[in-house]
């Protein structure tokens, strides 16, 4: 047999080539969903420190080695190759694999810069679950493997908990369909607010935490055409703020402690307290009250840039 020189490390988490291709035959049979859309595969740094300049891809089976050419953005296509689905072939990076984070890309034409289309969401869910994409690296976490398996229940499902990641580090996303707005709660953002030291080197979202969000893919009142925008950390901070919040010790002499803090290794910090809405409301999904919420945002300084309020 030749013999196939690969500058790469085989690890547990390679992407299967078979199962990447069946995310592409996934997409075709649900484009319904982004009917103007091109997809493509995107790699996204996991672990602190690691820069994907100069990374190099190869789909490598038993006797066949194709060479994957990366975009600048880090994005690729794959070319379907008879042999390459026979051998089982793995698509291997010039790095530990585990270092990178992957998703699939869905574009619709048309849509205004700097938004998302929630259809192409919902279509990027059901690819990247079929592609294998969503990886761990601690075998605690192996039980997932059959539930993240089904993209139809994974991305159906209001607990399925599938991450999207913005450009820039998020201070909020607001969906607009018609003239239907609504902004999307703390929960939704930074991987719901719960990675802690312990658990977050298991998330695809290690080190892009603050840029993670979950979208209302599952919510069929949000129409595909529903469009996202993104009010990030280093925009333009907010020109007035309400009495008593204008930094971290005044919001805390003011107000309390916080219900939930975060901070950022960019030395952004993200605090949100809760409150009763101004509307009488029946008991969430889960059995909780449903509360309106205050979120600011500081620098490193600990001054306030931002905030929104959000009634539930």
């Amino acid at each position: 047999m030749p013999t196939v020189s690969v500058s790469g490390t085989r690890e547990p988490v390679d992407k299967s080539y078979r199962k990447m291709l069946r995310g592409m035959d996934r997409y075709e049979q649900a484009r319904a969903l982004a009917p103007q859309s091109s997809l493509r595969f995107q790699l996204l740094p996991r672990l602190p420190g690691v820069k994907l300049d100069g990374v190099t891809l190869k789909v490598v089976g038993d006797s066949i080695a194709l060479p994957v050419p990366l975009a600048p953005d880090h994005s690729f296509t794959l070319e379907r190759n008879a042999q390459a689905w026979r051998e089982d072939a793995a698509l291997l990076a010039n790095r530990r694999t585990s270092s990178m984070t992957w998703r699939a890309l869905v574009r619709s034409a048309g849509v205004p810069e700097g938004m998302r289309r929630l259809g192409d969401l919902r279509l990027e869910c059901l690819v990247g679950i079929e592609s294998g994409l969503v990886s761990n690296n601690s075998a605690m976490f192996a039980w997932l493997a059959d539930m993240l398996a089904d993209a139809d229940k994974v991305c159906a499902a209001p607990d399925g908990n599938y991450l999207q990641f913005a450009a820039r580090p998020l201070f909020g996303v607001t969906l607009h369909a018609g003239g239907r707005t609504t902004a999307l709660p703390f929960r939704a953002l930074y991987a719901g607010g719960t990675q802690t030291e312990a658990t977050l080197p298991y998330c695809d979202c290690q080190v892009l935490l603050d840029r993670s969000y979950y979208a209302p893919i599952w919510d069929r009142s949000w129409p595909d055409g529903t469009l996202l925008s993104f009010d990030y950390m280093d925009g333009e901070p907010d020109a007035a703020m309400p009495p008593g919040v204008a930094s971290k010790e005044a919001a805390r002499a003011a107000l309390g402690e916080p219900a939930a803090a975060l901070r950022f290794n960019s030395g952004y910090e993200v605090w949100q307290y809760q409150y009763p809405p101004a509307a009488s409301l029946p008991k969430g999904n889960d059995g909780r009250p449903q509360l309106a919420e205050l979120v600011l945002l500081f620098d490193g300084a600990g001054a306030t840039l931002k905030y929104r309020r959000r009634e539930p």
